[in-house]
């Protein structure tokens, strides 16, 4: 068992103490429970449901981790690695040294070992955040994950140290059964696969920053530039894994996933009944996962937090925990601006397993340092370079869209 999975636990056993002991009051003094201990209730079982939720995310994240090293390393021809790999770099002297100069023109960014399955979500302090150490790395892909929606529902991340081609087998169709009369031949039938190749594609931007800034030792600089240039590659990567058609760039998974519900109003409306067919076109196994997601457009998000069901409660429930994600007919919702418009054939709304869609990176974050680049304005630029892919690797349905009506 992991140190955070350990911590996790504790973390729950004192919120169900904490819980607990309301109860045990209330019950002592044979009374219901007050308006104000009513909501230290509720608040304390929504922390315990985040909780459970994380714990099992971060024990099948584990196990992923585990199994997809020892796939790359076998598909390498490679014994399993057992060193630690690459130290995290957050706070370090010889990341400050850098930034200032003072060391060589570029710095790797990596993460721990040569490759890793990274449950990415973005969660509450209170959910566990606060029990995980943060390296500089982990900070540049929080700040990318929160401008990509799809980097937040959970996709199976293959983090490797070089960015040769690694191929990916795709499911296409799944084996069926059938019902066969006594002595009758039973019929062959295969589950059908193909191959997906993950590559490396280039993704970069210039930061600038003062000298003075650089020479500040209060200013924190880890900060400042995982933020910037976690964003600025967030975005340009996340518009890709939504649309990318694949050539010179990343698959989107908009362009692998099958419609599962096409509109009947005009304009290509979506209507709250649209959303319940396009839920259960995905079928169970892929609905029960914990990277089953929604995800739309801001301006589509605000038409549907507006439809009610028959009891006149609306179908949109809002997050109790600071951090986790709104609810859409019992899955997490989040948005995305790359996600098409409600429009006419549009496909603008998402649902479905996020976990069969991979993202490939490879090497980390490389950080490279000029000082002639702005030299005439004392600038010392920044420069980082992300090298990455991504693919739907099961075409069977595990995602589906909605498509506005012709």
């Amino acid at each position: 068992m992991s140190e955070i999975v350990k911590r996790l636990r504790e973390r729950r056993a004192n919120v169900w103490e904490s819980a607990k002991a309301l109860a045990d009051a209330a019950a002592e003094e044979n009374r219901a429970l007050s308006g104000e201990e009513e909501g230290q209730w509720q608040s304390l079982n929504a922390e315990l449901d985040a909780l459970d939720k994380r714990i099992k995310n971060v024990i099948e994240g584990e196990q992923r981790a585990k199994d997809t090293e020892d796939s790359m390393a076998k598909l390498r021809g490679e014994p399993r690695k057992q060193g630690p790999g690459a130290q995290p770099s957050y706070g370090s002297e010889e990341l400050r040294a850098f930034m200032r100069g003072e060391g060589g023109r570029y710095y790797d960014v990596v993460p721990n070992g040569p490759v890793n399955y990274r449950d990415l979500s973005k969660l509450s302090a209170g959910a566990g955040a606060n029990v995980v150490p943060t390296s500089f790395y982990d900070r540049l892909m929080a700040h990318l994950i929160e401008n990509s929606a799809v980097m937040q529902t959970g996709p199976t991340v293959l983090n490797t140290a070089s960015g040769e081609n690694v191929q990916v087998p795709k499911t296409t169709a799944h084996s069926s059964g059938a019902l066969f009369a006594e002595a009758a031949t039973i019929t062959e039938s295969d589950p059908a696969f193909g191959q997906i190749t993950l590559g490396a594609f280039k993704y970069g931007t210039l930061i600038q920053v003062s000298r003075e800034l650089l020479t500040d030792s209060g200013v924190d600089l880890e900060g400042y530039l995982s933020m910037q240039a976690g964003r600025a590659l967030g975005n340009a990567f996340g518009t890709h894994m939504v649309t990318g058609d694949g050539t010179a760039k990343p698959r989107g998974i908009v362009t692998d996933a099958t419609v599962g519900k096409t509109g009947l109003t005009a304009a290509g409306l979506v209507t709250a009944d649209d959303l319940i067919d396009l839920q259960y076109s995905v079928i169970a196994p892929y609905r029960a996962s914990s990277s089953c997601y929604w995800v739309v457009k801001d301006a589509t998000l605000a038409t549907i937090r507006k439809f009610k069901g028959t009891d006149g409660q609306y179908i949109w429930q809002q997050s109790l925990v600071a951090g986790a994600p709104d609810m859409l007919l019992g899955k997490p919702i989040v948005t995305d601006p790359n996600v098409a418009a409600v429009a006419t054939t549009a496909k603008s709304v998402i649902f479905g397993d996020f976990s069969q869609y991979f993202v490939r990176i490879a090497g980390g974050i490389r950080f490279e340092r000029s000082d002639d680049f702005a030299f005439n304005t004392d600038l010392v630029t920044f420069r980082a370079l992300l090298r990455a892919d991504a693919a739907l690797i099961d075409l069977t349905g595990a995602v589906k869209v909605f498509q506005g009506a012709a």
